[in-house]
């Protein structure tokens, strides 16, 4: 399936299994693909934020881009983000060349004014190569840098690879109504956007104008599901399938301790043999594991229903 502006659906974020001792579990990242397949989501992004990618070697990334693409006939997007061009370009090329159809980029936290922001954007796709498809990843709550919807339009406008926006503002409802509504006036192209932040406000999203979800929530399924309900107009059961999960979801969106409760819930479910990460890493307590099997037992009632 090629990507491309008009892109939709539900493209999660991978993490990154691990065994016990902080090597890649090779097996788990297979059962994972699978797993995913199975959820029905519309493409895979590796190597993000909540991928662990900071943690891998140069070479471990790109084997765990030609095994995941190897595994799958999903369209996959490598996250490229580097402190230097050449080590984002060579994972950029390298993952192109292995069978990725696009790249995700996130700004560093040094960028300040507006024209810092697209230069970067600017320079960081002429190192990649302007034939390389690539996301703009937007989450100024992690990475400290804020682009107006303004800013997203130099951007996409500067750069003809860029076809999709993962954004992750919060609030940013209103910020998906500006970027829409520049397309309706002519001065922005069409641009997928998907949204992340664990889909904790994908209900209200997809009504603002957004193609789908790229995130990593331990229900894809669930974010399949609604993505579909709320783009056939069902709006009242994509709330109710929502708020079923809301309780849950909250839970896993606590800063510091969201992929331990993600991992923890994807291992419970069959998709990888531990909930591990690689150190330095967050681990669940006791209590908090009983806290997430109470909120997953009352989640499984409200679903039946």
């Amino acid at each position: 399936m090629a990507i491309g502006p008009d892109t939709k659906g539900v493209y999660t974020i991978a993490p990154t299994p691990f065994e016990a001792d902080g090597k890649i579990d090779w097996e788990s990242l297979d059962s994972m693909v699978e797993f995913y397949e199975r959820c029905g989501v519309d493409g895979m992004t590796i190597l993000g934020i909540m991928g662990e990618a900071p943690k891998l070697d140069a070479g471990e990334s790109l084997e765990i881009v030609k095994r995941i693409v190897a595994r799958t006939r999903l369209p996959v997007i490598v996250g490229v983000s580097a402190p230097g061009f050449a080590a984002m370009r060579s994972l950029a090329r390298a993952s192109m060349e292995a069978g990725a159809q696009g790249v995700m980029i996130a700004p560093p936290p040094a960028l300040r004014t507006d024209d810092q922001i697209v230069t970067y954007f600017r320079n960081a796709s002429e190192a990649v190569g302007e034939d390389v498809p690539f996301v703009l990843q937007d989450y100024p709550l992690t990475l400290s840098v804020t682009m107006t919807p303004a800013v997203i339009c130099r951007i996409v406008t500067d750069n003809p690879a860029c076809f999709m926006l993962k954004h992750e503002d919060w609030p940013g409802l209103e910020k998906i109504s500006a970027l829409r509504g520049f397309q309706k006036d002519g001065s922005l192209r069409p641009l997928s956007i998907l949204t992340g932040n664990g889909g904790l406000f994908l209900d209200f999203e997809m009504e603002r104008g957004a193609d789908g979800a790229m995130t990593g929530y331990a229900f894809p399924d669930m974010l399949v599901e609604m993505v579909k309900l709320s783009a056939a107009g069902e709006r009242d059961k994509a709330h109710d399938l929502f708020d079923a999960h809301l309780p849950y979801l909250r839970y896993e969106q606590q800063p510091g301790v969201g992929l331990a409760v993600r991992k923890y819930v994807m291992m419970k479910r069959g998709a990888i043999a531990s909930d591990a990460q690689r150190k330095p890493g967050s681990a669940l307590s006791a209590a908090a594991r009983q806290e997430v099997d109470y909120l997953l037992m009352r989640l499984e009632s409200r679903v039946r229903k």
